[in-house]
């Protein structure tokens, strides 16, 4: 467990960091500039399969994944209440699942950049919680 200190600072850091990785998915413009641009010629470098063409559904549902995640983002860090950082941790866990879902059946292995720091930020939301901010009705 972490000191309430340290836990705050790293609560904060990690709205900072899925702000700074999941903004560009939040309209199509900026998906598809970070597909055609980042994601493709990373895939070609590292050597694995081409990606395919983002069609309209995997817009869609980028767009929905990128502006719950930086609205989600932009309220942890305004509100600032690290009792939130429990249940961020619940919800990297369901996008743990769901990478790790999507790598078995064949995604390409770039998703490995983004599911290693979901798991880590998960295990220390969940984990690394004071018990202070575990029990209801304190700091509220």
């Amino acid at each position: 467990m972490l000191s309430e200190a340290a836990y705050n600072k790293f609560f904060r850091f990690s709205a900072w960091y899925d702000l700074i990785v999941t903004w560009p998915f939040a309209t199509a413009f900026t998906l598809a500039f970070m597909w055609g641009s980042v994601f493709g010629p990373l895939n070609d470098t590292l050597g694995f399969a081409p990606l395919p063409e983002l069609d309209v559904h995997a817009v869609l549902f980028g767009n929905f994944f990128g502006s719950v995640v930086v609205i989600w983002s932009l309220a942890r860090l305004y509100i600032g209440d690290p009792r939130m950082g429990v249940f961020d941790g619940i919800g990297r866990v369901l996008f743990s699942i769901a990478m790790i879902n999507a790598l078995m059946s064949g995604i390409s292995p770039i998703v490995w950049g983004f599911l290693v720091p979901e798991v880590l930020f998960a295990l220390i939301s969940l984990f690394g919680a004071p018990k202070s901010l575990l029990r209801p009705g304190v700091n509220a």
